[in-house]
């Protein structure tokens, strides 16, 4: 999102119009879904702790329901655009029909920048974003998650206001609640346990044990703790991750060949995922530049940031050693550099597949919370693992069978169900 430059709607409809041409896709599909069906623009004034006010521009974007309700989390930053969250809510459309689960896509957000608010104030925000979108939003039209830099909470301080407002308890209404208030088990596992899960996966097509293989991962947030704890139980090593430093404005890598100390990291870690680069260095992490963690001679690479981190500037620095992409983030790599990485024979697990598994688990506690019946955290993750694993095979024979990019394979499938759905309710 720092690149001004860089528009993501413009890159996801660029990604659609490939695919839409080898679906050889009539006028009337293309144009309504390379637009997103509706979109929302909100003010939130908020009373900020020294007696002042502030106003915080918001929006909510629904790009496509015809699977389901629109379905998708809500991004707090400093540097949100509408077009970042536009490209997001069509990217989930995608994302929940690669995986069959019956949800459309939505995204929303709020420029705001949570380093520098009071829980209060973010409450305020939290609620006020509600009290102007409750009309729009509901169980069965529009279900938010949490994104980069929203949590639990503000998904509880949400829910409350839209039951206050609605006088009823609706807890199907949003996911990633805290346990115990409506949350499914495994949620906060999801994202970065599906991240890997799709990567054994790739590992087994390509006969690789996972114990010979080390990874290099962008981002020490919510998907790649959990993304790393899981890799690491199937045997491989991570020997380096990289994190956004709030105090000096930058990010920085951190690297330890012998393998990085999953809870030794985050002993030293903030609640953003900053790592504490004086306290690294004196457990014996080396410390560089941000952009380090690409050139790593690992086996796998997994950007878990932002979208627009694998571009045509950095993609020569991937290492002739990487067999392996899994997009823990949205939209991390530009199409100029997918096509580099295409031509390099390495193998992309693209993000809609990849990431999916954090919106698969959402579902999953839709389900749950709607009948009030909650299951034990292993038969979620066994029903994430059975559901991610079948989305990958399904993409990984099609792109076998008809000799696709991974990438290409994945929105086959996806813009295909999503085309049909369009067809069959009769909107074109």
């Amino acid at each position: 999102m720092a690149d001004r430059s860089y528009n993501a709607f413009e890159m996801a409809q660029s990604q659609f119009d490939k695919v839409a041409d080898q679906l050889d896709l009539d006028e009337a599909t293309r144009d309504l879904l390379r637009y997103n069906a509706r979109e929302y623009h909100v003010s939130i004034p908020v009373r900020m702790d020294d007696g002042s006010f502030k106003v915080f521009r918001g929006f909510r974007v629904q790009h496509n329901d015809s699977r389901g309700p629109a379905k998708g989390g809500i991004r707090f930053h400093p540097m949100e655009t509408i077009d970042t969250v536009r490209a997001l809510a069509m990217w989930m459309t995608w994302k929940t029909a690669v995986v069959d689960i019956p949800l459309g896509g939505g995204k929303g957000g709020v420029i705001c920048d949570p380093h520098n608010l009071s829980m209060r104030e973010q409450e305020q925000i939290c609620r006020g974003w509600i009290r102007q979108l409750s009309r729009d939003m509901g169980p069965v039209n529009d279900i938010p998650a949490p994104d980069v830099m929203t949590n639990a909470q503000h998904m509880l301080w949400m829910l409350d206001e839209f039951e206050t407002l609605r006088g009823e308890r609706l807890p199907g209404f949003i996911t990633g609640k805290p346990v115990g208030m409506g949350g499914s088990l495994g949620r906060t596992e999801a994202t970065g346990y599906g991240v890997i899960f799709t990567v054994r996966e790739a590992l087994k097509e390509l006969d690789i044990p996972p114990a010979k293989t080390t990874a290099s991962i962008q981002g020490f947030g919510n998907v790649a703790q959990y993304a790393i704890e899981l890799f690491n139980r199937i045997g491989g090593k991570v020997i380096c991750v990289s994190s956004w430093d709030q105090k000096d404005q930058t990010s920085y890598s951190f690297k330890k060949s012998s393998g990085i100390d999953l809870d030794e990291l985050k002993g030293i870690t903030d609640r953003f995922g900053g790592i504490d680069k004086g306290k690294a260095a004196e457990l014996g992490y080396e410390v560089l530049p941000g952009e380090a963690w690409i050139e790593q001679e690992v086996d796998i690479l997994i950007p878990a940031a932002l979208e627009h981190q694998i571009t045509k500037e950095n993609v020569s620095k991937i290492n002739d050693s990487v067999k392996i992409i899994a997009e823990g983030a949205n939209g991390p790599t530009t199409p100029e550099a997918d096509e580099v990485i295409s031509k390099r024979g390495i193998f992309m697990i693209p993000d809609l597949l990849a990431n999916a598994g954090g919106v698969t688990c959402s579902y999953f506690e839709q389900v749950q919370s709607n009948m009030n019946y909650f299951w034990d955290k292993d038969e979620v993750l066994g029903k994430l693992d059975s559901k991610m694993t079948s989305a990958f095979n399904a993409v990984s024979e099609l792109a076998e069978k008809r000799k696709l990019y991974m990438r290409d394979a994945a929105y086959v499938i996806a813009i295909g169900r999503v085309a049909q759905a369009s067809k069959d309710r009769g909107w074109v």
